[in-house]
């Protein structure tokens, strides 16, 4: 063991010796450039280190350059995500601001027109229920409403005061089951009466054998009732159905978009209705 660990050291030196041997030679020997060959080798090594490092330090650079610019690239989507945000519910509200502005001026043209004493009020509340098609307005008999007050859009007629309160009262919308109104058909005067049948439609019933009628005939209140005035629009005739000479089925659509309420006015004019109601409390 000993001598094959004197030999692997002798080994060693050799190749040591040797390697020095090169080193002096190249140190002394000149390339054609006239460059020591050592000065020129090592110079090739640390000079291809120098490039990578320089490589790797770049690779680096540019990474985190990109990291930082992306970041504020995200930042600036960010800030104009929010302002486009801020913008679209700016002109939401502007939007709405417009639409209630429509819909008042419309009230105050249907006030001018007609000779009826009305009160605006606003639709604050509705009910859920398909069976009973109510709605709540923010005025009640603080206001001066009574039971049985006709309520009106610039559309046509929307439904009657069932139960008022001090600040605001219940409404029957003319399409609740349950609701009714006199009826005539403009172009052939002939009378009946719509009622409701608790969906977005009215049934024209009570009408004579002999009247004409046909799909796109405009509907209007008779004022029959005692509680609806007279002349107001009620909606068109969709579909007329007949059975023999007798009238099976007449679908009024009404005129009033009864989804889309926001704002309606309440006939505080008397009417005969409020009238004989008062006349029985005295």
């Amino acid at each position: 063991m000993a001598i094959l660990d004197i030999r692997q050291r002798s080994g060693y030196l050799f190749l040591a010796v040797i390697l020095g041997h090169i080193i002096l030679i190249s140190a002394q020997v000149n390339s054609r450039s006239g460059v020591p060959m050592l000065e020129q080798v090592t110079f090739g090594i640390f000079s291809e280190v120098q490039r990578g490092m320089s490589t790797s330090f770049t690779s680096v650079r540019n990474v985190w350059s990109g990291y930082i610019g992306l970041r504020h690239v995200k930042q600036e989507n960010d800030d104009l995500k929010r302002q486009l945000a801020e913008s679209q519910v700016a002109l939401q509200a502007q939007r709405a601001l417009a639409d209630r502005a429509r819909g008042l001026e419309k009230l105050l043209e249907l006030r001018d027109r007609v000779t009826l004493q009305t009160t605006a009020a606003e639709i604050i509340g509705s009910s859920p229920s398909q069976e009973f098609r109510t709605v709540t307005i923010n005025k009640g008999t603080s206001d001066g409403l009574r039971q049985d007050m006709a309520i009106i859009s610039p559309a046509g007629i929307v439904g009657r005061v069932v139960v008022p309160s001090a600040r605001s009262a219940k409404v029957q919308l003319l399409i609740d089951r349950n609701a009714a109104a006199g009826a005539i058909v403009e172009r052939s005067r002939a009378q009946g009466v719509v009622v409701g049948i608790g969906e977005d439609r009215l049934r024209l019933e009570n009408v004579p054998e002999t009247a004409d009628l046909v799909a796109g005939d405009l509907v209007v209140s008779s004022g029959i009732e005692g509680i609806y005035p007279k002349g107001f629009v009620i909606g068109t005739i969709e579909g007329v159905e007949k059975s023999g000479p007798a009238y099976k089925r007449i679908t009024v659509k009404p005129a009033v978009d009864f989804s889309a309420l926001e704002e309606v006015l309440v006939v505080t004019t008397p009417t005969p209705a409020h009238e004989a109601g008062q006349g029985a409390s005295e």
